[in-house]
Formats: structure tokens, sequence, C-alpha cells
């Protein structure tokens, strides 16, 4: 039983940092103190059945999800298992490896550009930030009115709240990885 409210404690505070939440707005919303939700979060304290449901009911989690022992969570993706989308006539092809996760607010893709490729976002809503690496071949990528260039190794990060537009001027396919970061939506 040692152990019990460490885990109960890393549950809650797992939930509240997934959620950008402090320990006052935590407080706030559960009617818990902040020094309890403290206490708790570091095993310091063994909370009471009726805490530990005004934490959930707060949360608008389960109960079950605040004593649970933590799973080890392993996804394995591979890319050609993952069915594509095609923009450009076939010649952006996108495949959502990792997808939108509500409390991570990240989404990940493997993208191939053929040569010739020529694909314009008109921009994500404000806070969006996209991540690039590639891996191989040469992107060239436009965001506003400046070019940057990029080749295998490669990374760029960027507000992608403006038009953007990723092309291939070069005979082979580059691919690369991207990152799509939706932080204050």
């Amino acid at each position: 039983m040692d152990k019990f409210p460490i885990q109960i404690g890393g549950n809650i505070r797992k939930i509240r940092r997934e959620r950008g939440l402090s320990l006052e707005q935590m407080a706030e919303s559960t009617g818990v103190s902040k020094a309890m939700i403290g206490q708790i979060e570091r095993g310091d304290s063994n909370p009471t059945v009726a805490i530990l449901w005004k934490i959930a009911n707060g949360l608008k989690v389960s109960f079950s999800s605040l004593i649970e022992q933590p799973q080890l969570q392993v996804t394995i993706t591979h890319y050609k298992d993952v069915q594509p989308v095609l923009e450009d006539n076939g010649n952006y092809i996108v495949y959502p490896i990792f997808p939108f996760d509500p409390f991570k607010k990240w989404e990940s893709y493997r993208v191939e550009m053929v040569a010739g490729c020529s694909y314009r976002n008109e921009g994500h809503p404000p806070g969006v930030e996209e991540y690039i690496s590639v891996i191989s071949g040469e992107i060239s990528l436009k965001i506003g009115e400046e070019t940057y260039v990029l080749d295998a190794g490669s990374s760029i990060r960027f507000a992608a709240d403006s038009g953007h537009q990723y092309m291939n001027l070069h005979d082979e396919t580059a691919v690369c990885q991207m990152m799509i970061y939706y932080g204050n939506e």
C-alpha cells in the first residue's frame, strides 16, 4: 500500500499537466485546496474517497482513472500501413502517423513530395506551429514572402498561422517528418 499514494498523486499530476492547469486552477475547479492537491501529487497524503471524488468530478474524469496503475503504452506505426491523403494531384502525399491528440495538442505526419510538387496551405489558426525535418531530398518552403531551402538533415520550426507553400523543385522525391502543434487552440 505504500506506493498507492504516489500512484494516485502521479495520475492526478499527469492529468493536471496534460490540461495545462496550475494548482490554483485545479483547486478552483475541484473544490480541493491547492495545498492538499500539492500534497497528494507529491505522495505525501493518502486522499480520502470523498476527496478523490471531488477531484474526479472537478476534472470530469472517471474515479478509476485517478487510482489505476499506469500502463506502459507503446504504439508502433508503419507508414506503409497508413492510408495516405493526396494533394496537388498526388504529388503531395501525407501519411498521418500519429493522429491529433487533444491532450497533447499535436499530430505527426510523414510527407512525401514528388518532383514538381507545389502545395499551398492558407494558414492555420493563431498559435499553431509546424516542425519539419527533411529525411531525404530537398524542399523549398515559402512562408509569407521568404523562401527557405531545406535538405536532408535540416529542420525548421515556424508559426503556421500565415500562408505557406511546400515545393520540391528537384528531380527526386523529397521526404520529411512533420509535426503540427496546436498550442493555443
